[in-house]
């Protein structure tokens, strides 16, 4: 009984030294870079990623992260966009002007890296990396020439081409995509890319359509990714005419039914107006939160364990049950990315998710292990 008594204390004892923000439970890094870059590859693996070349690696839940081996080159760069696989691969992306947006890969933990491709294009600069699988992936980057940038992989990031479609052409439209977590893209239900803009002429999403799911014997995958990939571009109901204001984020459910895309303008962090909407079609028609989120929101992601969409930012974090019709806050911490059950913010915070609030009836959700 006493021996019990003291494991009891001891157990309380941490539980009450865990530092909290609403539902998440401060994790150490280890690093004080500002973190926007985090996959959660399941098992308790998870990788992070942000300034001055920084890469950490969880494989216990969190419990400890290591820091990884920096790529060649990177000691400048801001890695804004981490994918990853397992505990042994990842492919980091770097944000910047020019030569300063590179792709690096692992296949050894991060051990050793090794630089995949850089950008070409003097004035361009990368957004958001996504893959489909181990082999299909594709990146965002601002507009070079008129034409918004999406590269491709069919190969495991190997090579890289262009995606070539003239209706990625914005002419003299004002728009670019945001840097801010890795998710302004993403697959959507046919397998080409859903990808946000933002900017002073407005907030579009661009969906991609199926067309190189069936390839004809005379033409390659990559021929067809490279000239045949169309897209549908549509104006959402949410803030996006200046230059810092726009979609930040989109996010599906996991059957691929119901998206949600949350944004804003990152200047005015407490400004609810047009930081989030909702779809329940298939992208074809979309509808403004009527209870938004309580500020601008640079991440939005599904949990499946809740039924629920938790969306965050500079301003905190907050929780909708019902498809992102309305929202309730969270927190009021600073952050910038999610990959659940992690967040991440500046100066090197991580946390995990813990128990939420329920839809209304003050009962707890606890989420299971993952």
């Amino acid at each position: 009984m006493k021996a019990a008594a003291m494991l009891l204390a001891i157990t309380l004892t941490a539980s009450a030294q865990t530092e909290k923000s609403g539902p998440w439970e401060m994790q150490n890094s280890g690093t004080t870079a500002s973190l926007r870059g985090i996959h959660a590859v399941g098992g308790g693996v998870a990788w992070a990623s942000g300034t001055d070349g920084i890469v950490l690696r969880t494989e216990d839940s969190g419990y400890m992260w290591q820091s990884c081996a920096m790529p060649p080159g990177a000691e400048k760069l801001d890695f804004r966009g981490i994918w990853a696989w397992d505990a042994n691969t990842a492919i980091v992306m770097s944000s910047g002007p020019g030569d300063q947006s590179r792709l690096y890969k692992t296949t050894d933990g991060c051990s050793h890296w090794t630089l995949l491709y850089t950008n070409p294009d003097k004035g361009g600069f990368w957004d958001a990396l996504a893959f489909e699988d181990q082999d299909h992936g594709f990146a965002l980057g601002d507009p070079v020439k008129d034409r918004l940038v999406l590269l491709f992989t069919l190969d495991a990031g190997k090579t890289w081409d262009r995606v070539n479609t003239a209706n990625l052409d914005i002419g003299k439209v004002r728009i670019g995509a945001f840097a801010a977590s890795n998710s302004a893209l993403l697959y959507g239900p046919s397998h080409v890319p859903w990808f946000g803009t933002s900017g002073p002429d407005g907030p579009y999403l661009y969906t991609g359509d199926s067309v190189c799911t069936s390839i004809t014997a005379q033409m390659s995958p990559a021929t067809c990714f490279e000239k045949s990939l169309l897209f549908e571009k549509k104006k959402l109901p949410m803030a996006g005419t200046t230059a810092s204001a726009g979609i930040f984020s989109i996010a599906m459910n996991a059957d691929k039914t119901i998206a949600v895309a949350v944004g804003g303008d990152y200047t005015k962090p407490d400004e609810s107006n047009g930081t989030a909407a909702w779809t329940t079609d298939g992208g074809q028609h979309w509808t403004a939160a009527t209870k938004p989120p309580h500020g601008y929101r640079s991440t939005v992601a599904w949990d499946a364990d809740a039924q629920a969409w938790i969306a965050a930012g500079t301003s905190g974090s907050d929780i909708s049950y019902d498809d992102g019709k309305t929202w309730k806050p969270l927190d009021n911490d600073n952050w910038n990315a999610l990959s659940l059950p992690w967040i991440v913010g500046p100066k090197g915070r991580i946390a995990k998710l813990g128990a939420l609030p329920s839809a209304g009836n003050g009962v707890v959700s606890t989420p299971s292990v993952r």
